[in-house]
């Protein structure tokens, strides 16, 4: 089970990380296996969409059961299914990186983490740094 304080430990690696390497302003949003989310955070000079960008790069990275940058990639190929997808589960699905699984040891979803507020690549840094830093595996 993924707990508030471990979320909130998650979150607060991710922005350090982003602050180590002077990335923009992020939001971060962990949801637990069901989709709901568990904790947010959204930094000073973060826009005001950034949590719904957050929260659906999560919610589509447990939806799909991968990543967002998987997401990403498979969108290149098949923008019209994607299309379909995001416009089925209510815009809820954002296919760009930043968006990664939580794992335990054993390889069972825990839960996601969506960040928005950089471009893609360093979103998922900061998501993954937040998931290693409290002994989970992340799956992006």
């Amino acid at each position: 089970m993924l707990t508030l304080a471990v979320a909130t430990e998650i979150i607060d690696e991710a922005l350090a990380e982003a602050r180590r390497r002077s990335f923009a302003p992020l939001a971060v949003a962990v949801l637990d296996a069901g989709g709901h989310l568990i904790a947010y955070k959204r930094e000073d000079g973060a826009g005001i969409v950034r949590f719904d960008i957050a929260f659906g790069k999560a919610w589509g990275s447990l939806g799909m059961g991968f990543g967002s940058r998987e997401l990403s990639q498979r969108a290149g190929k098949n923008p019209t299914f994607i299309t379909t997808l995001t416009s089925i589960s209510g815009g809820r699905m954002v296919p760009s990186p930043g968006g990664v699984l939580i794992l335990n040891a054993d390889g069972q979803v825990l839960g996601a983490i969506g960040i928005s507020g950089d471009i893609g690549d360093n979103d998922e840094i900061a998501a993954l740094a937040g998931i290693t830093k409290v002994g989970l595996v992340p799956a992006s």
